[in-house]
């Protein structure tokens, strides 16, 4: 996952970037970076650098990009190392010295054939992310037509997950891929418009939302300009397949995406997940701040009370995100503090989105066991995780998803649980809008494009289970 934001016509440009950037900060934590276009100069400016948003501008980076026109990017790597060498926005020239900025929420399922036929012509790479592929692409179609054209040439090309923000001579091209993976929104703020993947960017900066880039749609908007051009990327129709985990954990609770409130989305999983899974329970506690708003749901459905018992240490990075097994232990012994007259001699519900690898929760439950809780009855309100991610959630390798190797029953047992629910997939779908327009691969091992190279990476022990149903692919 990644973070992106754009703003054109507005003379603090950069300066909005940066806010922008700072509402989608928890998209990713690794790097970030703004490109500015200065149109009295005729030129771009770049200021990239790793960590947070605020460790990586300073006043002075600010003043130095100007310019009316912007785009930014916060990292999350799931191809290509956390250096700065990989960070964005990618600035660069092609013909005739025109420069391009590009910046790329998303990951790139040919990835790999794709470079490694540009590097068989003599493209010289200069980072190891798929973004990169991109401007290869772009710069090569130019010689064919405009730069609109090159986009969608280079798009037609690539296959998987792409939400892009593209500036170029002081205009900004906002894309979204066919499927519609990730989301991507615009909005309207004077006489400038702005670009960012989640709405909480747009509330940010009073701007008013206008409407989601729609899936296998580019939005091309001038310098000046009031209104906006729309171009297709594809003639023929493609299955929107907009990634459910967006709304079950990734976007902020105050985003509204893929015409959906993300609050309500989670606590409508609570309130399916309880349905399923009743038990005797004396109070609903989340693990902060993924279980939140799902718990809200079960405590209003269960007609039980609902208690902060784990306060978060808000100055601890997530853990999701965390590069490192023993980092992640660590950040989890950091990052939460019970409380223990809430524990002490309570059933409780423990409520939190998902349950990826299971080191998390087996040390905070025993956490829960050490302080005395007499029942732990745990609710996730989402489906078990089997499969791994090739759009661009770091979902890690099967053998490393605990749903993978055991039963429900099995890590319940494992992790010291009275009990142990996952939200059904029925249920999880009853909580959007329109469940027909959404990816569920993680859960279902049914992926909505062809993967041929991660089909040569699979073990052939794990493809003989049968476990993994990859469409349109042979048998």
């Amino acid at each position: 996952m990644c973070g992106i934001f754009g703003i054109i016509g507005h003379e603090d440009a950069a300066r909005l970037t940066y806010f922008g950037l700072y509402a989608l900060q928890h998209r990713g934590q690794e790097s970030a970076g703004i490109v500015s276009w200065d149109e009295k100069e005729g030129s771009s400016h770049l200021h990239v650098g790793m960590g947070l948003v605020p460790d990586v501008f300073r006043e002075e980076d600010l003043k130095h990009l100007t310019g009316e026109t912007a785009i930014g990017h916060v990292r999350y790597s799931t191809t290509g190392k956390p250096q700065l060498r990989n960070a964005q926005p990618l600035l660069v020239r092609v013909r005739n010295g025109v420069q391009l900025a590009l910046a790329h929420n998303g990951n790139l399922t040919n990835a790999a054939a794709i470079r490694r036929e540009l590097e068989n012509d003599g493209c010289i790479f200069q980072t190891t992310i798929d973004s990169e592929i991109f401007v290869h692409l772009i710069a090569r179609a130019l010689s064919c037509g405009s730069l609109e054209q090159a986009i969608v040439k280079a798009c037609s090309r690539v296959e998987g997950a792409y939400s892009l923000l593209i500036l170029s001579e002081g205009r900004i091209y906002a894309v979204r891929d066919p499927h519609g993976f990730h989301p991507l929104g615009m909005a309207k703020m004077g006489d400038s418009w702005v670009f960012a993947s989640e709405s909480c960017a747009f509330d940010l900066l009073e701007a008013e939302y206008v409407r989601e880039v729609q899936p296998g749609e580019m939005i091309i908007v001038e310098p000046g300009a009031l209104e906006y051009r729309s171009v297709r990327l594809r003639e023929e129709e493609t299955p929107v397949r907009q990634c459910i985990f967006e709304l079950v954990y990734f976007a902020r609770p105050d985003s509204r995406i893929f015409g959906e409130d993300a609050y309500q989305c989670r606590k409508c999983m609570g309130r399916n997940l309880i349905r399923e899974s009743m038990a005797d329970a004396e109070c609903v506690i989340p693990f902060p701040d993924s279980g939140i708003y799902a718990s809200l749901g079960v405590a209003q459905e269960a007609g039980v009370p609902y208690e902060h018992a784990l306060i978060r240490n808000h100055y601890v990075g997530r853990t999701f995100i965390q590069p490192s097994q023993s980092m992640r232990q660590f950040s989890v012994r950091v990052k939460i503090n019970p409380v223990r007259s809430m524990i002490e001699n309570k059933s409780l519900y423990v409520v939190d989105d998902s349950i990826v690898r299971g080191t998390t929760i087996r040390t905070r439950v025993a956490k829960l066991r050490e302080l005395g809780a007499k029942a732990v009855h745990f609710r996730v309100s989402s489906p078990p995780i089997k499969y791994p991610c090739f759009y661009g959630i770091d979902f890690p390798s099967p053998n490393d998803l605990i749903a993978t190797k055991y039963t429900p029953d099995q890590i319940a047992e494992m992790l010291g649980l009275d009990s142990l629910h996952y939200l059904s997939l029925d249920g999880l779908l009853a909580s959007v809008s329109h469940p027909e327009r959404y990816c569920t691969a993680c859960f279902t091992g049914d992926y909505p494009t062809p993967l041929p190279e991660v089909q040569d990476k699979m073990s052939l022990e794990y493809r003989r289970k049968g476990e993994v149903r990859f469409q349109n692919w042979p048998s």
